[in-house]
């Protein structure tokens, strides 16, 4: 008689509820997600991009067709969707603009792979291939970029003017584009051009007038902070004044607000009184001996200075913010100081021409003429906020694309130009190895057609006709040739165009894509804990907390009997 075979036992190795999910479905779900991001991005790209209206839970809506702006907004909580949203925040961080490229990009590799993943091939052959791919992309962009001539300064200006003017051509912006590029490249060369710290470029917005109205100020300028009575009586404008910055409070304190203080006579408590106005008496006093004629600090500057100050034609402003007072100071020279004893005068710091200036409906500090000035403040102006707001991030894009043209000085063409060179030169080298990576590099080829593609879908071109017309003549070696959305050929020579991106963009944009495709092709199990989903209801209560809160709930809260 056989024996029964032994009843295996159940291992349970996760938590009940946890979702395990695994195997080639995974995969494919992981990079249909990918997909469906790409696809929400898609229309914003190029010169004819789309713009998006994104309302947040508490009503409030923005305007934009910045990719990283959009992804963050977005709140997306796929957990392999994820990285397309960490690759633009990068490519944002890391050289400002080409956000909406780089995720494009990894989204389509991810698509021209997925049949070979439903045909079993192994990922680690595909994630070989891309990155050889890659690897042969930035080689040949650096073979082809051009290098921009430094010595001469009008050239190299033209150049920059260029690079913002392309960056600029996708936004909102765009058909102020002369105007607002001159306004970035200035910007960006009135700092030191070895820190180049963009943190430096103030930028402040104001309702109301025409974006033609905006003002690059090649200072320091501030919003009017709140001011006590005297103020007004205080002069608003100075030549050659100067400056002192102050980390102090300038405010009577009454000792008996926070101090116990035990006194036996009326004399005794008049002491204390008449020291406390003594303290504030004293550091007025130095701060006028200094010769300073204005006056900021972090912490308030009440009434009493404020009034005192303006008996004496000293200019005060309390609870300026920091990041403005650090750039007044990288300006005007000087100091912060922390106290008012043993200023001396190389703590002071001094400029042109100091004015309290009415813009729109708001006043404002500027400081013009400084003699060291390493920042400047852009002061923006427009119709509705959300389209200010717009113009702030299309104006930092162009700031970061200036900067990286200013640090590195190559550029490549841009409209989709230097995409359709790589794509030929990695199918001309796929077509001359054997095996799998043959079929992957194609696959690599093909993917970097989404940006010309796409680019032309948006403009309301035909994308297919246009790609073989590129093709056509990227084969004859004519490597500039890029989409053209406003002639009738919807070809053109970029590089001749001035549709010019700095090289970096490109390059980054191709190993932050190829390493996310990597990324979500090697994952084949994703372990979710459902614990992770459920709103968090914050700790629980020890036992016996119910009851001991009911008790001694009679009327009046007199203990029952």
């Amino acid at each position: 008689m056989q024996r029964p075979l032994p009843i295996q036992p159940t291992v349970v190795l996760l938590k009940e509820g946890t979702d395990t999910s695994q195997g080639k479905g995974q995969l494919l779900s992981n990079i249909s997600a990918c997909l469906a991001v790409a696809e929400t991005l898609a229309s914003t790209l190029g010169p004819r991009g789309m713009d998006k209206l994104i309302v947040n839970d508490r009503g409030d809506a923005q305007i934009t067709n910045d990719g990283a702006t959009i992804l963050k907004l977005l709140d997306i909580v796929h957990p392999a969707a994820r990285t397309l949203v960490d690759i633009a925040r990068a490519q944002d961080a890391e050289v400002g603009d080409g956000t909406t490229s780089v995720v494009l990009l990894a989204a389509q590799l991810l698509k021209e792979i997925k049949g070979y993943i439903e045909e079993d091939v192994s990922p680690h052959i595909i994630a070989k291939g891309f990155r050889q791919a890659a690897q042969l992309s930035i080689d040949r962009i650096e073979e082809i970029q051009i290098t921009v001539d430094r010595s001469d300064p009008e050239k190299f200006h033209s150049l920059l003017l260029k690079c913002a003017s392309t960056s600029m051509s996708s936004k909102l912006i765009h058909s102020e584009k002369p105007f607002f590029s001159k306004m970035v490249v200035d910007a960006v060369l009135s700092l030191d051009q070895d820190e180049l710290d963009e943190s430096l470029i103030g930028v402040k917005k104001i309702p109301g007038g025409g974006m033609q109205d905006s003002l690059l100020i090649s200072g320091v300028s501030f919003k009017k902070t709140f001011t006590y009575a005297g103020a007004e009586q205080q002069p608003k404008s100075f030549v050659d004044p100067l400056i002192l910055s102050l980390n102090v409070e300038l405010e009577l304190k009454a000792e008996k607000d926070n101090a116990e203080v035990r006194v036996d006579a009326v004399s005794d408590y008049q002491a204390i009184v008449d020291a406390e106005w003594e303290i504030i008496y004293r550091k007025l006093q130095d701060i006028e001996n200094t010769g300073a004629k204005v006056v900021l600090s972090k912490l308030p500057i009440g009434d009493l200075a404020t009034q005192w100050f303006a008996d004496r034609d000293i200019f005060c402003a309390g609870r300026v913010p920091a990041t403005d007072l650090r750039r007044v100071v990288q300006a005007v020279g000087g100091s912060i100081q922390s106290t008012t004893s043993d200023i001396g005068r190389e703590h002071l710091g001094t400029c042109g021409k100091f004015e309290e200036r009415q813009i729109g409906s708001e006043r404002y500090n500027v400081f013009e003429e400084c003699p060291n000035a390493k920042t400047c403040t852009m002061l923006l102006r427009g119709g509705a906020e959300q389209f200010i707001e717009e113009v702030e991030r299309s104006l930092h894009d162009a700031v970061m694309v200036v900067k990286r043209a200013v640090k590195n000085g190559e550029v490549v063409a841009g409209g989709g130009a230097i995409e359709m060179d790589l794509s030929a030169h990695i199918r001309k080298h796929a077509l001359s190895i054997p095996g799998k990576l043959q079929l992957v590099q194609i696959a690599f080829a093909k993917a970097l057609e989404i940006i010309p593609r796409q680019i032309c879908d948006n403009a309301g071109l035909d994308s297919t006709d246009i790609l073989n017309k590129l093709r056509m003549k990227h084969a004859r070696g004519e490597k500039w040739i890029g989409v053209d959305v406003d002639g009738p050929d919807g070809v053109r020579d970029n590089l001749d165009a001035f549709v010019w991106e700095p090289s970096l963009i490109k390059t980054n944009a191709i190993s932050s894509a190829v390493e996310a495709a990597c990324l979500i092709i090697s994952v084949d199990e994703t372990v979710r804990n459902p614990q992770s989903e459920a709103s968090n209801p914050g700790p629980r209560a020890p036992p016996g907390t119910a009851q001991r809160a009911l008790r001694g709930r009679g009327r009046g809260g007199v203990p029952r009997r």
